[in-house]
């Protein structure tokens, strides 16, 4: 369902070969959320770092990303209008048993959430994250996996932006179904958001800030072409 819908919308053949054309410009964008959760954490954090991103990704690749994200709950069926969901902050995230059925049937059905640990979310989200599959574990995904190659290289995996324990490296972690497709990317001791924010913000240096935006961009090119 995902895949044709996003086909049609941004012209899947000529995906991130080069800047986008003038026919491509007239395409609809395709619709992206960040996910509002309850349980205290600041799903809200990094406010500008998805504008950040869709900046950058509309002006180095064909992707026919919005201006700015849409906020979404899990406890509507709208998630299922979302090719890409972002979920972040620092505190505690809880799931409902129809919220945790629902992100399943939505991950399941072609739908891809990228987990992006703020510093604290991590161990909150783990358990929820059981909830929506309580057979399947969070892996680390290989160095060797197209999310670290599809667009730019990364052939160490996940950059460092803002390391909060010294002593762990970056980590990406996932879920796949049952074909191979991974549909959830789980980002900790990276913060990619920090480094998608304006560089005034986090007074991130050009090249720690390039990292995150083009492992963001890997992230959302992956989403929409598989």
């Amino acid at each position: 369902m995902y895949r044709l819908l996003v086909a049609a919308l941004i012209g899947i053949l000529g995906l991130g070969l080069g800047a986008p054309d003038a026919r491509a410009q007239k395409k609809p964008t395709v619709p992206i959320a960040r996910v509002k959760y309850d349980g205290g954490g600041d799903w809200y954090s990094d406010e500008k770092s998805l504008t950040e991103l869709f900046a950058f990704a509309r002006q180095h690749t064909l992707l026919r990303v919005p201006r700015k994200e849409d906020v979404v709950e899990l406890k509507t069926d709208k998630v299922f209008a979302y090719p890409y969901l972002y979920l972040t902050g620092h505190g505690n995230i809880t799931l409902s048993a129809s919220e945790a059925d629902r992100l399943r049937r939505y991950l399941l059905q072609g739908g891809f959430l990228h987990v992006d640990d703020n510093y604290g979310l991590a161990k909150h989200i783990r358990p929820e994250l059981k909830k929506v599959f309580p057979e399947k574990k969070l892996v680390e995904v290989p160095f060797d996996h197209p999310i670290y190659h599809i667009r730019y290289d990364f052939p160490n995996g996940l950059p460092a932006i803002h390391k909060h324990d010294p002593e762990e490296a970056p980590k990406g972690y996932g879920i796949f179904d049952d074909s191979g497709r991974l549909m959830v990317f789980f980002s900790v001791e990276s913060d990619l958001g920090d480094g998608w924010e304006p560089a005034s913000v986090h007074n991130n240096p050009p090249e720690k800030r390039r990292k995150a935006l083009r492992m963001g961009t890997n992230l959302l090119t992956y989403a929409m072409t598989h």
